[in-house]
């Protein structure tokens, strides 16, 4: 695999540079916006049993039932699959969400092996898990892998950012907003570190957790 990894901030910062001295939009932008953070997280199976908890809520509601899934050490694939449904309901996950992370425990994914894979086949895996999206893999891929050329194209925040920060006349579609970040190749999970902060300093909101 020759796909480029962050591993720290100074790929954060080639990136942002590269970024800058390609496009005065991104120029302008990392100029408000101050140094990028780094957003690494560990691989695993608590990574994408935290992104299936983050989703269709809110920053603050995401982190205090995680908070309770942590209390009760609900966060590993065996206690996930030990679990009733009265222990799931109590750190506050829905029927629906008590689906996904049982179809995530019994996955049994080869985490290690995702690191060797191509950022497609890593996408393909990780989207045959109930409940597993393809924004939810492509944030793993981006924070969990550090995969530097990878974008969450149906991100809401993220197409916020690139309406105003490319002044579109509306927000871009997931379809559209692929084409635009093809631009920003092969450093796009940098652009969408700008993005996300620029979002946080136009609308005043938290992008991502």
């Amino acid at each position: 695999m020759d796909e480029r990894i962050i591993t720290g901030d100074l790929c954060v910062i080639e990136g942002s540079q590269w970024l800058a001295a390609s496009c005065p939009r991104f120029k302008a932008a990392l100029q408000q916006t101050g140094p990028l953070p780094l957003r690494l997280k560990p691989e695993g199976f608590a990574q994408l049993l935290n992104a299936i908890i983050g989703q269709q809520v809110s920053v603050a509601s995401a982190n205090a039932i995680w908070a309770r899934m942590e209390r009760l050490d609900l966060t590993s694939e065996n206690t996930i699959a030990m679990a009733s449904d009265d222990d799931l309901r109590a750190a506050g996950l829905s029927m629906q969400k008590m689906r996904y992370a049982r179809a995530l425990s019994e996955a049994r994914i080869d985490y290690d092996a995702l690191r060797a894979l191509p950022l497609d086949q890593v996408i393909k895996r990780l989207t045959q898990v109930t409940g597993i999206g393809q924004w939810s893999a492509e944030i793993y891929a981006m924070f969990s892998l550090g995969r530097a050329d990878v974008f969450a194209h149906g991100d809401l925040a993220l197409q916020e950012a690139a309406k105003v920060l490319l002044d579109l006349p509306e927000r871009p579609k997931e379809k559209e907003m692929r084409v635009i970040a093809e631009q920003w190749s092969p450093w796009r999970s940098v652009a969408a570190r700008t993005l996300w902060a620029y979002y946080r300093v136009v609308k005043s909101r938290e992008g991502i957790r």
